[in-house]
């Protein structure tokens, strides 16, 4: 194990081999390719689940954006503040550890409004860019076990079964707290130290990345079935094979056969201003089963790519007292359609406070989509993307013959108009109608047209059901 006096002993891994796949063969499992209707199989609860719920929780939530009495900044991702502060491993351990105490009872709390808000999977921190691990390891002190006598990531595990979700690690493979991780050589991505001399001497990055794999194995093995794994992240020079990449993707898949994996291991493309859509565009199926876009939404899907945008509430990860550009809920939830529209998922971000406490903005917004959802929510389950052009006025969604008509914009004139085509269509009715009364419809040259009441049944998103054979 490492601790926090640097001292090292590292068991040699167990090496395995991840093939390359060829065209319809689209991952290598431990028994042999894996076909296509059988990551179809794997994967079609999160097509389905469609929202999900991110977590980003550590030491660096009771620093709270604040470092040494002074606002790191209003803006931004906190969770890095022991890098935006330039504070090496010591000193950031010193300041945060006292400020993480964690209430008895978080862990349910988070479950419980996951479920509320329609959440049908949660990802949280195992390990963020700090190294400090919520999980019980055998190879470092640093950890919640040894600093606090809890496992933490076995009470997340639990509450979040416990009600019905799917679990989801996220686990980054940069460490500014190992000794050994060599921030010299992984030159492409942040670092406290970036630009200084290593303080303990020459490293060794072949240890560290040891120390990696033994870790993603006690993941892997020690907290039942895990769902998702959420690898952040590389960059170019720095990806793939300089985490033997290969190696860690066989060693979830032969511990974890059905799990689904992120392609940050390998790669994170650049980002063109205002769309993501580059992400999608450079996807490579044996590098991961979904990619990641960041923030934005990308402007159109790509059919055949598997998506999640991971977003923040505000403008940070981990909690900050000082950031409060929190999205509304109306952003919230129409951000939600737009990506379901396009056939992504959304995996929407809480940042506890370092007892474990949710922001009340946070619990406030997710609850009212919790709310929209418990009506709605038929239009977003197991839907796929939109059958049409964007209309102007909202977005759509498809499922079982049936199209889900988002309505953003109420039109003016009562009249909605769709470009249904040679559609049979048989009826169209308000989803949060329960007796399912039908509108009235005309059938136009290429279009069908809807009429509406004056007012929308809902301010944020109506969605009016189109029925066709």
């Amino acid at each position: 194990m490492y601790v926090l006096s640097a001292s090292l002993v590292i068991a040699a891994p167990l090496i395995l081999i991840l093939s390359c796949a060829e065209e319809r063969v689209s991952h290598v499992t431990m028994s042999g390719a894996e076909t296509e209707v059988q990551r179809d199989s794997r994967m079609q609860w999160w097509r389905e689940g469609r929202f999900g719920m991110f977590v980003h929780w550590g030491l660096y939530s009771g620093l709270a954006g604040t470092w040494k009495d002074k606002p790191v900044g209003t803006r931004g991702g906190m969770e890095w503040i022991q890098q935006r502060v330039r504070a090496d491993t010591w000193e950031y351990a010193h300041e945060a550890v006292p400020l993480f105490r964690p209430k008895e009872d978080f862990a349910r709390q988070w479950a419980r409004l996951a479920r509320q808000a329609g959440c049908r999977y949660v990802v949280f921190t195992t390990k963020h860019h700090d190294g400090f691990c919520l999980f019980k390891s055998g190879h470092t002190t640093y950890d919640a076990h040894d600093l606090i006598g809890r496992d933490l990531c076995r009470e997340i595990v639990d509450a979040v079964r416990s009600e019905g979700l799917k679990v989801g690690f996220y686990h980054s493979v940069i460490d500014w707290h190992h000794p050994q991780y060599d921030y010299l050589k992984a030159d492409q991505l942040p670092h406290p130290l970036k630009g200084r001399p290593s303080p303990n001497g020459p490293r060794n990055h072949d240890v560290y990345i040891d120390y990696l794999h033994h870790q993603a194995r006690e993941l892997f093995s020690n907290y039942g079935p895990v769902d998702v794994i959420w690898w952040d992240y590389s960059k170019k020079g720095n990806e793939g094979s300089f985490w033997r990449a290969d190696e860690l993707m066989a060693t979830a898949r032969s511990l974890q056969p059905a799990i689904i994996s992120n392609n940050r291991l390998y790669h994170i493309p650049h980002i063109e201003k205002d769309d993501s859509v580059d992400r999608l565009k450079t996807w490579k199926p044996e590098q991961g089963d979904f990619t990641t876009p960041e923030q934005t939404i990308p402007s159109t899907g790509i059919p055949g790519v598997d998506w999640e945008v991971c977003m923040t509430m505000n403008t940070t990860w981990g909690y900050s007292d000082h950031d409060n550009a929190w999205k509304s809920p109306e952003t919230l939830i129409r951000n939600l359609v737009d990506i379901v529209s396009k056939g992504g998922n959304y995996l929407l971000n809480i940042g506890p406070k370092g007892d474990g406490s949710i922001p009340q903005q946070s619990i406030e917004s997710m609850r009212a989509i919790g709310r929209w959802m418990a009506v709605n929510g038929e239009a977003i389950y197991g839907t796929t993307a939109s059958p049409f052009e964007r209309p102007a006025w909202g977005r759509y969604t498809s499922k079982n013959g049936k199209i889900y008509a988002h309505v953003f914009e109420w039109p003016e004139n009562g009249v909605l108009e769709l470009p249904v085509n040679k559609l049979d269509i048989t009826r169209a009715y308000f989803l949060a109608d329960n007796n399912r009364t039908s509108l009235n419809t005309e059938r136009r040259p290429g279009i069908l047209a809807i009429e509406v009441p004056p007012q929308a049944p809902d301010n944020i998103v109506s969605v009016i059901v189109i029925e066709h054979r």
